[in-house]
């Protein structure tokens, strides 16, 4: 009754506000009416912080603002510091000393890695969600696919765990039956709250499209049974995070198969950079790397041939900028994908409601392609891709068949166990 969104807590709140300022009035002695004037200010200042929440939706429990202004994660964290030279055998043996295997192949586990990237040398957290099936003895031989997720600005990436509830939708929509597993990987964006890097390769600065489309994908599947990054990889982000999905999809075509889009914008802004923090254009002069990073401009430049990852794209009824700006990329993406589905909220804005009745449905339509793509995988290779032939582009000798197949509802014998 007390949680961050109940009226209860608003009503608890104007009362003892209240019941202050009585008391400031009726006092006799100063000292009394100063003491309840200062204590007056908390209740009054806690209402303004919940109405703020409340009117994003954002925080939903104590826990989860505990949590996540605390730096922590919802469900068990196993901890594994510097595992950019830790082995698959290492990181596994960390698995199995940190963490309830019983319970974990029961509701799935996050673990929390610290990976510093081979190319663009960022070091960032890195939280990921294994699902239950990564625990059981039937799935021991399976590489599964692979969901990234990125958060908007301000945020981190614990805020899909903590604040969007992704891992708790997902477990109770995989009891369900409604999806397949896939491992979840929420990496750090940005590299900090204040720092908005949108996903992309800052000229003479931190290079986040490499680590985020290279660094990171290449890196996992050498210490996790994930598949490598190609068709079975997907990518999706809200906000910010809805951009960077949308980017980083088209520029790394080759290495995504499918791509979440929660309300999101086509077009870069600045970057926020710097202690203290300044906007910066991350493009420079380049012209020619504005253009190649601008979702909306990219894909209608790409010939119709070419290959690009599916598309889903989601926003709220009430937010008209979104709402718009997702419309025109979907008529952009109708002439290569003529199924683009945009899935609208009604009455939802650019908040965090929204984005959480977005999740299921993305998810529902995500998984099965990535489930199925798993089964016959088209991989990027590192050689091919590692080095872009510029800040932010894929090698021009990447390539990846248009087709992937269709949705199977039964996997083959070589895919996952039923």
């Amino acid at each position: 009754m007390l949680e961050p969104q109940s009226t209860v807590l608003f009503l608890l709140l104007m009362v003892v506000f209240c019941a202050l300022v009585v008391w400031m009035a009726v006092a006799k002695q100063t000292v009394f009416r100063v003491f309840a004037a200062c204590l007056a200010f908390v209740p009054a200042m806690l209402f303004g912080v919940a109405a703020v929440n409340k009117y994003y939706g954002y925080y939903q429990t104590w826990g989860a603002a505990a949590s996540d202004l605390g730096g922590g994660a919802a469900n068990q964290v196993a901890s594994a510091p510097s595992i950019d030279h830790a082995s698959a055998r290492q990181v596994s043996a960390i698995l199995g000393s940190k963490v309830n295997l019983k319970a974990a192949a029961a509701h799935g586990q996050i673990v929390r890695l610290t990976v510093k990237g081979r190319t663009s040398h960022l070091s960032r957290t890195v939280f990921v969600y294994l699902p239950p099936q990564y625990f059981r003895a039937a799935f021991s031989g399976y590489r599964f696919p692979v969901i990234e997720l990125l958060p908007g600005f301000p945020g981190t990436p614990v805020d899909w765990i903590n604040v969007v509830g992704v891992t708790a939708a997902y477990s109770t929509l995989l009891a369900d039956g409604v999806v397949k597993p896939a491992v979840l990987v929420m990496p750090d964006a940005n590299g900090g709250r204040r720092i908005s890097l949108q996903c992309l390769n800052v000229q003479h600065g931190p290079q986040d499209a490499t680590y985020l489309a290279l660094d990171l994908p290449d890196y996992l599947p050498h210490i996790l049974r994930v598949q490598p990054p190609g068709n079975a990889w997907g990518i999706a982000g809200y906000s910010e995070g809805g951009f960077c999905a949308a980017n980083l999809a088209l520029v790394y075509r080759l290495r995504y198969g499918e791509a979440g889009v929660l309300s999101g914008y086509f077009a870069p802004s600045k970057d926020q950079l710097g202690n203290p923090p300044q906007l910066i254009n991350p493009f420079g002069t380049d012209k020619k790397q504005r253009r190649m990073n601008t979702p909306r401009l990219r894909v209608a430049a790409l010939p119709v041939s070419a290959s690009i990852p599916r598309f889903w794209l989601g926003v709220g009824s009430k937010d008209a900028s979104g709402l718009r700006a997702s419309r025109d990329f979907q008529r952009l993406l109708l002439a290569r994908q003529p199924s683009v589905q945009l899935d609208v909220v009604p009455g939802g804005g650019h908040t965090m409601p929204t984005w959480r009745d977005l999740v299921p449905p993305m998810l529902e339509w995500m998984t099965p392609l990535l489930a199925t793509a798993a089964l016959h995988p088209t991989p990027v290779s590192q050689a091919r891709t590692a080095r872009p032939s510029q800040p932010g582009l894929p090698s021009k000798s990447a390539g990846r068949p248009a087709s992937r197949g269709s949705v199977r509802d039964t996997p083959t014998p070589s895919g996952p166990p039923a």
